[in-house]
């Protein structure tokens, strides 16, 4: 008998960080979980029902494969609406989740020994999505002296001849970093340099506190070379309806949208639907979401600089999660992640499972009330490191 039947590229890959933090805080009773980036709030009931009542109208079947064509419209609207962006529908597609649409968008662009830029630290899954295509991801370091923002100068040493893409995150996940417009350009001229193709995730587009979202999109020729990831999942606090979309090239969506044929044919009817009223009609229901998400960012950034050796900025720049650095206290950031797990049953990530240049910081989300936050943090005081 073979001694494993589990395909070679997935021999290569180790559980995160994050997964044996979560591992280890099983049993924990009062724990105070913030290393999950999964928003407290239930989804608002309008959104819910809408998506109820057109189930019950009928829409439980597979629905097209590109997606329903005013769900489509629906994501046109709204980046003309809100971003002044025109796209065509043809440029749109509705996937089942950001999650899988990065991971598409990947798996329809990249060759094998391709390599991609993508910022370090920067949520984990990207490299994942390369790797998984057969492309090679090359990590760019970024730090805390220039606000954790990805720059094209930077980017630039990292170009050779196999170099196809580069990913982007604004605002970041876990720094928060917002990228500015001269940054989108700087990115954009970079790429026209050396004909590459732009993963820009957007998925916290309504978390952009530092300075106003603007989309890869806004600047002038990048739709040509820009493939943008968007969900419901953050922005209208749906994580559990698994629906995304991706905006790109006419040529690269119907990559996608043969991709997705073969893998799970359409999206979820009825997370479409919820979509299609969150994008149209669901503003005022999000509105006291996100400042509560902003007074939470807020004042647990002014409190964690309070605690002796801990530092992160205030007021924060965007996202939900403080990446904050916690150098000063002598310990790693694992072994301080761990400390603060096993000593206050508080749950954070090692900021290392971002990246290498994670090391020495710990991602905190502000998925719990401001009471809750608020205990976290006097329970890590409490412990004097």
């Amino acid at each position: 008998m073979r001694e494993s039947f589990v395909a070679q590229r997935h021999k290569t890959v180790k559980s995160s960080l994050m997964e044996q933090v979560a591992e280890l805080s099983k049993g924990m009773d009062d724990l105070i979980d913030l290393s999950i980036g999964d928003p407290d709030f239930t989804t608002p009931a309008p959104i819910l029902e809408a998506g109820y009542k057109d189930a019950l109208a009928g829409y439980t079947h597979y629905s097209p494969g590109k997606g329903y064509p005013d769900v489509i419209q629906a994501v046109v609207d709204t980046y003309k609406n809100d971003l002044g962006i025109a796209i065509g529908p043809e440029n749109v597609i509705i996937v089942a989740s950001g999650d899988y649409a990065s991971f598409q968008a990947a798996f329809a662009t990249i060759d094998p020994g391709d390599e991609v830029l993508i910022p370090d630290p920067s949520f984990m899954c990207y490299q994942y999505h390369v790797k998984y295509s057969g492309g090679v991801p090359v990590m760019v370091p970024t730090g805390p002296e220039d606000g954790w923002r990805f720059k094209a100068k930077e980017a630039e040493k990292y170009v050779t001849e196999k170099t196809k893409g580069i990913y982007i995150c604004t605002p970041n996940n876990p720094t928060g970093a917002c990228l500015h417009p001269e940054d989108l350009q700087e990115i954009y001229e970079l790429a026209e340099k050396y004909d590459l193709l732009i993963y820009s995730d957007e998925i916290y587009t309504a978390f952009s506190y530092d300075v106003p979202f603007q989309s890869m999109l806004s600047v002038p020729g990048a739709a040509k070379r820009t493939v943008v990831i968007n969900s419901m999942s953050k922005n209208y606090v749906a994580t559990g309806a698994r629906l995304g979309w991706v905006i790109a090239p006419k040529e690269i969506i119907g990559a996608i949208a043969m991709e997705g044929l073969h893998m799970v044919y359409s999206a979820p009817s009825i997370s479409q639907r919820m979509a299609r009223f969150a994008l149209t009609e669901g503003k005022p229901y999000m509105a006291p979401i996100m400042a509560e998400f902003k007074e939470r960012m807020f004042k647990t950034a002014e409190r964690i600089n309070k605690i002796p050796h801990l530092h992160v900025p205030s007021p924060p720049p965007g996202t939900f999660y403080l990446f904050v650095d916690v150098r000063e206290t002598g310990l790693s950031d694992l072994e301080f992640a761990l400390k603060v797990l096993k000593d206050a049953h508080v749950a954070l990530v090692p900021g290392s499972d971002f990246g290498d240049c994670g090391a020495g910081f710990v991602r905190i989300c502000a998925t719990v009330g401001l009471p809750k936050l608020m205990e976290a943090m006097d329970r890590i005081e409490a412990l004097g490191l």
